[in-house]
């Protein structure tokens, strides 16, 4: 149907089963596909008297269910797995407009858990909702609206805006003649500043009110919804100074506030252009932003970021720099042409860049670079990795067997001896195994030393192979004492 008819639109949604993609095609048919991960795409059933593509529709998920609301004309229908069914409407509002809107989005409200609709006009912009009334706002250009968690950002050629719900800590201490703790808060920090008594009457008003740990906390809250630094400055002072007047106020969301902002200043910066709200950051957690900076090749901030939030090292800068020596690895145009270089040359490269810097794992890049199907070059890194424990199962698992034996006995560890000389006794077949252990004395001593309590009979197979006839002399009188 798709290559007959072609696609006239699609729109890609998120369900808790992943991202999926629904599509219209010329017949006027939807199919869908919840999971683009696992394609299967589901037709949705017909539309009776469908005769040319709906005025909008938009696809929603609820109740593990994936459903696409459309409209033809004046009508509103529904279509799930097996049926399309005429829905009643949960209200209608008249725009006044005799135009039909470029685009209409929803636009979630987290604080009241309900969905007003974002509706765009050429410079028009309007929010209606389950009310006669609208707010409207006038635009500078033709904008596109994309709807979000929290809100609906509008990008215009040059502008970027974030429309949302007021969050109620900021709605709270920064509307008018507000008498709320927090209100109360950030005005005597102002007036502590221009040294005035007022300062202490605001402050004693909370305090009477026993309020004061609340106004700290729409504080702290309240700054992390805000995009100006300045304005986050004034906040989170205005907590700093009630909280002088508190006895054992918890400083961890305090501090938790002051780290969160500082990132998200970093990444909001225009130059790295991650404009992310305080809600998404949340939702998104910092392992995914760092994922994303690595992404963006952006390995200085994300190792700073590390840093600062003071991350383990297996989520943080050793994470980042293993990325960073893959993308090194498979680089084919950046500076010198790295097609040009050996494998022992980048290894080389990134040993300069990294040098012995405290909580670089070379194995840990090492296995970044296997993964990227540079075993060689992975082999090359792991030479620059002093832990002998790191270096050997990385080379049993690129089935460099007897390269990690040589290793291990280097390290003179002899449990790490153990574990490769097992690992080759599984892997080998029996002649090949012993071979390998004539070439390794250390090995094969040790070797000979488990045979001796737990493997008898592999030990007289050792003399044998060996032709060591003493031994296999001294084996067979000691198995008849036994």
């Amino acid at each position: 149907e798709v290559l007959q008819n072609h696609v006239l639109e699609a729109k890609v949604f998120h369900t808790e089963y992943g991202t999926g993609v629904a599509i219209l095609t010329g017949a006027h048919r939807f199919s869908l596909a919840t999971n683009i991960d696992d394609l299967k795409l589901r037709r949705m059933p017909e539309v009776p008297g469908l005769q040319k593509p709906p005025s909008c529709w938009a696809v929603l998920s609820q109740d593990r269910v994936t459903i696409v609301l459309l409209a033809v004309g004046q009508d509103l229908y529904l279509l799930d797995n097996t049926s399309c069914s005429v829905v009643e409407k949960l209200c209608e509002f008249n725009s006044s407009i005799r135009s039909p809107p470029k685009q209409m989005v929803w636009c979630t409200r987290p604080r009241s858990r309900q969905r007003a609709v974002v509706v765009a006009w050429d410079r028009q912009l309007m929010v209606a909702g389950n009310s006669t009334e609208c707010i409207r706002f006038v635009l500078d250009e033709d904008s596109y609206l994309v709807p979000e968690v929290d809100g609906v950002r509008i990008l215009s050629r040059t502008s970027h805006e974030f429309l949302h719900d007021i969050p109620e800590a900021s709605q709270e201490i920064f509307k008018i003649a507000s008498m709320a703790p927090g209100a109360l808060l950030l005005e005597a920090q102002k007036e502590y500043e221009k040294e005035s008594q007022k300062a202490d009457e605001y402050l004693r008003e909370i305090k009477d009110q026993k309020l004061l740990p609340e106004a700290v906390s729409q504080c702290i809250e309240a700054a992390g919804y805000e995009h100006e630094p300045e304005t986050q400055k004034s906040l989170l002072r205005a907590a700093s100074f009630g909280k002088c007047f508190i006895d054992k106020f918890p400083p961890e969301s305090f501090v938790r506030m002051c780290q969160d902002l500082r990132v998200l200043n970093s990444i909001r910066d225009y130059q790295i252009g991650i404009p992310l709200t305080f809600t998404q950051y949340k939702r998104l957690t910092i392992e995914v932003l760092l994922d994303r900076l690595v992404l963006r090749r952006l390995y200085p901030l994300a190792i700073r970021i590390c840093e600062y939030l003071r991350l383990p090292e297996i989520q943080g800068v050793s994470r980042i720099l293993a990325h960073w020596a893959c993308y090194k690895a498979r680089s084919r145009g950046s500076g010198v042409q790295q097609k040009d270089k050996s494998d022992e040359e980048v290894a080389y490269a990134i040993n300069q860049k990294l040098g012995d810097t405290p909580g670089i794992s070379y194995s840990e890049i090492a296995a970044r670079a296997y993964d990227c199907g540079r075993t060689e070059l992975a082999i090359k890194l792991l030479e620059y990795e002093p832990r002998s424990g790191e270096q050997v199962p990385l080379l049993l698992k690129m089935k460099r067997s007897k390269l990690a034996l040589s290793k291990a006995i280097e390290s003179g560890d002899t449990d790490l001896v153990y574990t490769v000389v097992l690992h080759l006794k599984n892997e080998l077949n029996r002649g090949t195994f012993f071979m390998t252990l004539q070439n390794q004395p250390v090995a094969l001593s040790l070797y000979r030393q488990f045979c001796k309590h737990q493997e008898r009979e592999t030990l007289k197979d050792l003399y044998n192979q060996d032709d060591n006839h003493q031994e296999l002399g001294n084996f067979h009188v000691h198995s008849s004492y036994s």
